[in-house]
């Protein structure tokens, strides 16, 4: 069998260039620091970390959307921390017009500070954040969510739902509390509330009321205290259209596992209602307009001075569950931006693992690969000099 001179030569030219794609091939790995360069190198390495990127792409997402949650609960947090610093504020105002030797003009004095409260709440309930959405109108953050009508009452227009963001694959975590949650809500633990008619014409004041047993029966229900007065002056009062019991200034009556203490003189039909705080008034705007309308508006005689007394008293108390709502509200904030911080921990620890996965499918090996670097080099070098002894051969050699 003959072989002729170009076939030597194709065949050596082959071999060279094998060589010299394998130590190309390796050359990039170096350069690169990837084992896999190209999927061809490893097709089923290629496929796993292609579905490792996403994850960690996916993951790193969710990172950057705990960015913008956390900025928006810490800008709530700062808000309702003003919040609650007016109340308290408002709180000690009322306590201090209760007194009764304070004059009309030092309550009007009172009132004048307790309006620059109203407004700031107001103006903190209608905040935005950094892109000009309002925080407290739930999805409906293109407007104010609490404006003022002709009488100037202040209600609420945004709507009841919270804004959400998914800040992990597994949870919807709530970045805003909408307005009527914070400002028109109290506690599911606020107690009882008593607020006297508009239209009662006796002196009675009331102090209360206490809980003093929740197993009783009746705790819970609405009541009504209602007084009459006979020709003789004699007064009685009875509960929810119960047995008339007659009545005593000074004296603390129960029921339904409530303590009410009832000072003055009653006038025939006053009645006095009881129920639970979240089925009385509610909105703490109202609360500021209620003792508003009754600091700058001065009272004279028992029955104008008792209903002034009832109301603050009756504003205290709504003040206080109003208070007790807004720190709920921010102990949530606060527990949520403290479940970020441990969501963080987490995602951190998650891309650590992608990303040794990912190393390990396709990061390069520096020992292995420079030995082969070398092992390689030889061979071609190795191969490119027998090519050139061979192709230097003739006949005329061997003559």
């Amino acid at each position: 069998m003959r072989i002729s001179t170009l076939t030597i030569f194709e065949q050596s030219m082959s071999s060279l260039n094998r060589q010299q794609g394998s130590l190309m091939q390796v050359s990039q790995q170096i350069a690169s620091g990837r084992r896999v360069v190209n999927p061809s190198d490893d097709p089923q390495a290629a496929s796993q970390a292609v579905q490792v990127s996403q994850s960690l792409a996916i993951n790193s997402q969710y990172a950057e959307a705990r960015v913008s949650a956390r900025n928006a609960l810490a800008q709530e947090e700062s808000i309702l921390n003003s919040v609650s610093s007016a109340i308290s504020s408002a709180r000690t105002l009322i306590i201090q017009a209760s007194n009764d030797p304070l004059s009309d003009a030092d309550r009007a004095s009172v009132a004048s500070e307790l309006r620059g409260i109203y407004e700031t709440v107001i103006g903190q309930a209608n905040a935005t954040d950094g892109n000009g959405r309002y925080l407290f109108g739930g999805y409906k953050d293109g407007s104010e969510p609490f404006v003022r009508d002709a009488s100037g009452n202040v209600s609420y227009v945004g709507d009841t739902n919270s804004r959400e963001v998914r800040v992990d694959a597994s949870r919807l975590m709530p970045v805003a509390d909408n307005g009527d949650a914070i400002f028109r809500s109290v506690h599911t633990g606020a107690g009882y509330l008593a607020e006297a008619d508009s239209g009662n014409q006796g002196s009675v004041v009331f102090k209360g009321p206490q809980v003093v047993d929740e197993s009783d029966p009746g705790y819970g229900d609405a009541y009504n205290i209602s007084f009459s007065v006979d020709a003789q002056g004699v007064a009685t009062y009875s509960v929810n259209g119960g047995t008339a019991q007659a009545y005593e200034a000074g004296q603390s009556i129960r029921f339904g596992g409530l303590s009410i203490t009832l000072d003055g003189t009653p006038a025939d039909g006053d009645n006095i209602q009881l129920d639970r705080a979240q089925n009385m008034n509610t909105d703490l705007f109202r609360t500021f307009e209620k003792a508003l309308a009754v600091l700058e508006q001065p009272a004279s005689g028992d029955t104008a001075r008792a209903a002034r007394a009832n109301t603050l008293s009756n504003v205290l108390r709504e003040f206080d569950n109003s208070l007790d709502n807004v720190l709920t509200t921010r102990a949530s904030v606060g527990a949520r931006m403290n479940e970020l911080d441990v969501v963080d921990s987490v995602s951190d620890n998650r891309s650590l693992n992608y990303q040794e996965k990912l190393s390990g499918l396709v990061d390069l090996d520096y020992v292995s690969a420079i030995a082969e670097y070398s092992l390689r080099q030889i061979g071609l070098q190795a191969a490119q000099q027998a090519f050139i002894d061979i192709k230097g051969m003739t006949l005329f050699d061997r003559m």
